[in-house]
């Protein structure tokens, strides 16, 4: 029986810690056995949670004894992991055992090491802050898992299901992973991955800044054809002056700025109308459907239609009816 070992420390996020305990717990062979023996494991008897504490019978040496590690991300503010934490990872990582984190929890691996040199997801809006502690981690926010081998991380809340089915599958193939997700009330694999849950911002312009007037052109004008040379103009500059200045002020190109404003565009059309793809298209300011289509997968990491079916008000609402 493969043991899994999920590690508990204080301000442990409960559905971390909740989501792999329970579905490694559902995954049966076709025998009807259990093939995991899934145990909860911390540095003391008992942790704090958010709002609960926990009363935990197994200490770090359950980390020796498992085949798999699971690590819970921690609320924010929960301040450094233990050293003796970080050293009972490493000696795990060290002797051959898969270690697997969930959201946040990509921090504690950072912490003890196991992340230098490889790929490696988190939350979202909490990949910034990682790649800033860790430059030696190669961080994708816009992903649901990275899967190295031996090291895996997940992105946030419900991504640790995909990251617990694919484990499974991986090591009892699809037959037993499908039954697993059908436990959960989801798919073996979703379409799209982290991307489509973020939100887009405009990188920030400082207030009074000369770029504020052609800005707020660009959004007052998306549905047209808006070129460099007639925002430069309307700057009073020349193209070239003018992509120097909006570099400098917001850290990106004025075709990558107009772009991410225009599939910005598209997302609130998406989530806000029933309005045809083509019409979106056109209103946004793409070229063509095609066009459209391609840019907005390339940014948000699935296709139109999918990211509707996902986040349209009234369709979410209409899927949520018993």
């Amino acid at each position: 029986m493969h043991s899994v070992a999920i590690l508990a420390l204080d301000q442990v996020v409960p559905f971390d810690l909740a989501a792999p305990l329970q579905v490694f717990d559902w995954a049966r062979l076709p025998d009807g056995r259990r093939p995991y023996r899934v145990r909860v494991c911390a540095e003391s008897p008992d942790v704090l949670g958010d709002g609960l504490v926990l009363r935990v019978d197994r200490g770090l040496e359950a980390l020796a004894d498992a085949d798999t590690i699971i690590v819970p991300g921690r609320a924010p503010g929960a301040g450094p992991t233990p050293e003796p934490v970080l050293a009972a990872l490493r000696r795990a990582a060290a002797a051959g055992t898969r270690v697997a984190s969930v959201c946040a929890g990509a921090f504690v691996l950072a912490e003890a090491g196991l992340l230098d040199g490889l790929r490696a997801t988190t939350h979202w809006m909490a990949a910034p802050e990682l790649a800033r502690l860790h430059p030696e981690v190669k961080v994708e926010p816009d992903v649901l898992y990275v899967d190295n081998g031996q090291i895996l991380t997940s992105a946030g809340a419900a991504a640790a299901l995909d990251l617990c089915l694919h484990m499974i599958r991986r090591d009892l193939g699809s037959a037993v992973a499908a039954d697993a997700a059908r436990m959960c009330v989801m798919p073996l694999e979703r379409e799209g991955g982290q991307a489509q849950f973020i939100v887009h911002e405009q990188p920030p312009v400082p207030r009074g800044s000369t770029l504020e007037p052609v800005l707020e052109w660009i959004e007052d004008h998306l549905a047209g054809e808006i070129t460099l040379g007639a925002m430069a103009a309307r700057c009073g500059m020349s193209e070239r002056t003018f992509s120097r200045r909006f570099r400098e002020q917001t850290g990106t190109t004025p075709l990558q700025w107009l772009l991410r404003a225009r599939v910005r565009r598209a997302q609130y059309l998406l989530e806000n109308s029933d309005r045809p793809i083509e019409r979106i298209a056109q209103q946004a300011g793409f070229g063509s459907p095609t066009a459209f289509r391609e840019r907005f997968r390339r940014v948000v990491g699935t296709t139109p239609q999918a990211y509707r079916a996902a986040f349209h008000g009234r369709a979410a609402l209409a899927g949520a009816r018993p």
